[in-house]
């Protein structure tokens, strides 16, 4: 990840606890654009990791927005050998839920307004994270799966953008179910001939220039009800 905005780089680890409540650790890579807009979360789908290259490029693309990025895992290697693990939601939203307040209780990141970026399973974490947390001030959706939020969709109020690709269409059909049932401002964007991993040319930098704008439009604070 090529920075070319003067930022701050940290590795960090954000505590948990396993299934059992044992407590463990994940690693993360918290970038700090100077000055920072704003923060996002970012949230990997199945069989992907904090070191992924899209979402590292996506990152990269909202640092030059002044726009801070959290990339974390959300599960440990062990935990994610577990097929299990990678399609409970649940789980995977109290990760982030945890990112989040990890952010909070860090003086350089307290204040910042929080958005959250998912793809694939990832994605419908993010968005039952939302739902729960209403400091959150947006949500983006690539190549992900917002239905597996289930009645969580209903209860975000922040804005949503679900972005898909054009020729991903079970994802796609998936989306628009997903899109009807969403609370808050949305909107559905499709990428044209972009398939599942945004693989295409040119498909990523147009769903990571699609996230930035809709970040940058709607990062702003946001207080509890």
């Amino acid at each position: 990840m090529t920075l070319t905005t003067a930022s701050t780089v940290i590795d960090v680890s954000i505590p948990t606890s396993s299934a059992t409540g044992s407590p463990l650790t994940l690693p993360g890579l918290l970038t700090l654009p100077e000055p920072s807009r704003g923060l996002v979360l970012f949230a990997h789908g199945s069989g992907s990791s904090r070191s992924s290259p899209r979402n590292r490029h996506v990152a990269g693309v909202l640092h030059e927005a002044w726009i801070g990025t959290l990339l974390f895992d959300l599960l440990t290697e062990q935990e994610a050998a577990d097929r299990m693990n990678v399609f409970d939601i649940g789980l995977l939203a109290d990760r982030l839920g945890g990112a989040i307040a990890f952010v909070r209780s860090r003086e350089t990141t307290a204040a910042l307004p929080l958005g959250l970026f998912g793809a694939s399973t990832g994605a419908a974490a993010a968005l039952v994270a939302a739902a729960r947390e209403p400091r959150v001030a947006a949500v983006v959706s690539r190549g992900g799966r917002p239905d597996m939020a289930g009645a969580a969709l209903g209860r975000v109020r922040c804005p949503t953008l679900l972005i898909v690709g054009g020729r991903d269409e079970e994802v796609l059909s998936l989306n628009r179910l997903a899109f009807e049932a969403l609370g808050g401002e949305k909107r559905l964007a499709v990428v044209p001939g972009a398939t599942h991993l945004f693989e295409e040319p040119g498909t990523l930098e147009e769903a990571a220039r699609l996230a930035a704008e809709w970040f940058a439009a709607h990062l702003h604070p946001r207080t509890p009800a």
